[in-house]
């Protein structure tokens, strides 16, 4: 059972599309404040916690530092929402959050860094803007798509490929200076169509290969100062 503490706005945020986080084996618990959130983590011990950097009872900065400074608590991984201003940026940075998330909360990228740091190896990553033509396939089923945005962890891509929650995709594209690189992962987010049959789909990778890594990265490197 994984054990998630969110703030009370932010779930009922996710709570208005059906989501991953539905699922049986993960249990949510809605925190009022950052100070509710860390009495909850004493008791629960959460995997996951996304909460906000600034709360009336206690800052972002304070929780993190409380978190991080007890070993029984330490291990959680942390998601906090804040403004987009460079300062509010570089305090979730320096406070040792394990990643960030601006307002307006974008839930597809929230969804698929929730479900990157539930299920693989916690590292802080950049989620990069971009206009990628994707082809692929899922249930025996081929789909082209264009991706929005992309890290090592996963993307958000926009098809009329009628795909749902929980399948499995696998997706070919060229990527800036590689040859074309191809990325598997699970569909943890459908987003209502914005024109006609299309639909946003946010997939986590699974396994992503070295070569799909390396090149999602040097793409990074090359945009990394769209990286909010």
């Amino acid at each position: 059972m994984k054990e998630i503490i969110i703030a009370e706005d932010i779930n009922t945020l996710l709570s208005q599309e059906q989501n991953f986080l539905s699922r049986s084996d993960i249990r949510i618990t809605e925190a009022r404040s950052n100070g509710n959130a860390l009495e909850l983590h004493r008791d629960r011990k959460a995997n996951l916690i996304i909460s906000h950097l600034d709360a009336a009872d206690m800052s972002g900065e304070t929780f993190c530092s409380l978190v991080r400074g007890d070993e029984a608590l330490c291990s959680v991984s942390i998601i906090l929402v804040c403004s987009g201003r460079e300062e509010d940026i570089a305090r979730c940075v320096q406070c040792n959050a394990n990643a960030f998330i601006s307002r307006p909360v974008n839930t597809a990228v929230l969804l698929q860094e929730a479900h990157r740091f539930l299920h693989i190896p916690l590292r802080m990553n950049c989620r990069v803007p971009v206009k990628i033509r994707v082809d692929g396939q899922s249930r025996g089923r081929r789909f082209t798509g264009m991706i929005e945005n992309i890290s090592t962890a996963g993307m958000l891509f926009w098809s009329a490929g009628g795909l749902l929650e929980g399948d499995t995709v696998q997706g070919s594209c060229s990527l800036s200076g590689s040859r074309q690189v191809t990325v598997s992962g699970e569909v943890v987010r459908v987003l209502p169509g914005r024109s006609g049959a299309e639909s946003g789909y946010g997939v986590s990778f699974a396994d992503i290969s070295t070569e799909a890594a390396s090149a999602i990265r040097r793409l990074t490197e090359e945009r990394k100062e769209d990286c909010t």
